[in-house]
C-alpha cells in the first residue's frame, strides 16, 4: 500500500510547467549568409524586386527577407542575395543585405514635405534632360536638380533634345560658369545627332536620368539602349506638358559598358532634404573663399561681408560663377515651377 505524501511536504521542485509557445528567449543574432550572392537592383515593382547578379550573371526575382526590418531598397542598390538565384522562372531569391551606399539622390514631393523619396543609389552621374522647346526648357526645374545632383555628391551632365529645332546653344549658356557638360541631341530624323557624344559622357558609369515629362527622355533611352521599348508620350498642345510614360525607375544595361537609369518623368523637384549651408560644399573654389565670411553667413545675394563678393572684387573668383551658385542657392528657396 502506497502512502501519500503531505501536501505540506511539497517544495517548488515538485512542480514542472510545460514552456508555453514562445517563451524561449528570442537571439538577437542573425545569420551572416557568408554564402550570399552579389547582385544589383535594377527594377522595384510591388515588393518584388529584380536583380542582376555579379557580374554577368543571371537577373532573378526577389523579395526583402524580413531581418532587413523597414530598410529600403531601391534601384540601384548592391544587396546579397541568399536561395533560388537561378534565374529560372518561377523562382523567389531572398535579399538578405542591403551594403553601404556610395550616393543616394533624395527628392520630396515639395518643399514642405518631411518625407525624402530616393530615386536612386550608387548613381555617378545626373543627367538632365531638357528640350528645346515643346516643351520649352524650365531652367528653375534645371537648377533644382543640379542642386540634388551636387549635394548628394553626383556629377551633373545637362542634355538638350530636340536640338534641330533650335536654341540648345542658349539653353546650355547658363550652365557653363557652373561647368556643367552640356550635349545637345536631335533624334528625330533619319540620322541621328548627338548620340556618340551622350554615350562617351555615360560609358562605364551608372548614370540617372531625369526630366519633366515629354522633353524626349524615353526616346533618348531607346536610341541608348536599343530593343528597350520604352514608351513614348507626347506634348498635350494646350497645357504644353507632356505625359509620364515611365511608372518606375529602372536600370538598363549600356553596349560597351554602363548603366542608364530611367525614371518618371517629373514636374516639380523638392528639395526640403537639403542644407542650404552644405551646397557651397560642391565649389571647392567657392568653398575656400568663405572662409572669411562671418559666422552664419548664408553666401546668398545681398548677404553683407559675403567674402565671395571681396573674392570677385580682387579677381580670385569670376563674378558669372558666384551668380551661378547663387541662382542654385536660391532656387531652394522657392518653389518649383510646374
Amino acid at each position: 500500500m502506497s502512502r501519500r505524501r503531505s501536501t505540506t511536504s511539497y517544495d517548488e521542485s515538485d512542480v514542472h510547467v510545460r514552456p508555453g509557445r514562445g517563451s524561449r528567449p528570442r537571439s538577437k543574432r542573425r545569420p551572416a549568409h557568408a554564402d550570399a550572392r552579389s547582385g544589383f537592383v535594377v527594377a522595384v515593382d510591388r515588393g518584388r524586386y529584380t536583380c542582376r547578379l555579379d557580374p554577368d550573371g543571371p537577373t532573378v526575382t526577389a523579395m526583402r527577407a524580413r531581418e532587413l526590418g523597414r530598410k529600403a531598397v531601391v534601384v540601384g542598390d548592391s544587396v546579397g542575395l541568399v536561395g533560388d538565384v537561378s534565374g529560372e522562372p518561377d523562382t523567389l531569391a531572398r535579399i538578405v543585405r542591403v551594403n553601404e551606399r556610395t550616393t543616394v539622390l533624395r527628392r520630396t514631393a515639395d518643399d514642405d514635405d518631411p518625407v525624402e523619396r530616393v530615386i536612386v543609389a550608387n548613381a555617378d552621374q545626373l543627367m538632365i534632360v531638357t528640350s528645346t522647346t515643346d516643351p520649352p526648357p524650365r531652367p528653375h526645374l534645371i537648377d533644382r536638380c543640379l542642386v540634388a545632383a551636387f549635394d548628394a555628391g553626383m556629377d551633373a551632365l545637362l542634355c538638350v533634345t530636340k536640338a534641330d529645332l533650335g536654341g540648345a546653344t542658349d539653353v546650355a549658356e547658363d550652365y557653363v560658369p557652373l561647368a556643367v557638360p552640356t550635349v545637345a541631341t536631335a533624334l528625330g530624323g533619319a540620322v541621328p545627332i548627338g548620340l556618340d557624344d551622350v554615350h562617351a559622357h555615360l560609358a562605364g558609369r551608372l548614370t540617372v536620368l531625369v526630366g519633366h515629362s515629354g522633353v524626349g527622355k524615353s526616346t533618348l533611352v531607346n536610341a541608348l539602349v536599343p530593343g528597350t521599348g520604352r514608351a513614348i508620350g507626347h506634348v498635350n498642345i494646350v497645357t504644353g506638358r507632356g505625359r509620364h510614360t515611365s511608372t518606375s525607375a529602372v536600370a538598363l544595361p549600356l553596349p560597351g559598358g554602363g548603366w542608364v537609369v530611367d525614371t518618371p518623368g517629373i514636374r516639380s523637384f523638392g528639395l526640403a532634404h537639403v542644407d542650404p549651408a552644405h551646397l557651397i560644399r560642391a565649389f571647392a573654389d567657392l568653398a575656400e573663399a568663405t572662409v572669411d565670411c562671418p559666422r552664419g553667413c548664408t553666401h546668398a545675394e545681398g548677404e553683407p561681408e559675403c567674402a565671395l563678393d571681396d573674392a570677385v572684387a580682387d579677381g580670385r573668383l569670376l563674378l558669372a560663377r558666384v551668380i551661378s551658385f547663387r541662382r542654385l542657392l536660391a532656387s531652394r528657396e522657392q518653389h518649383a515651377d510646374d
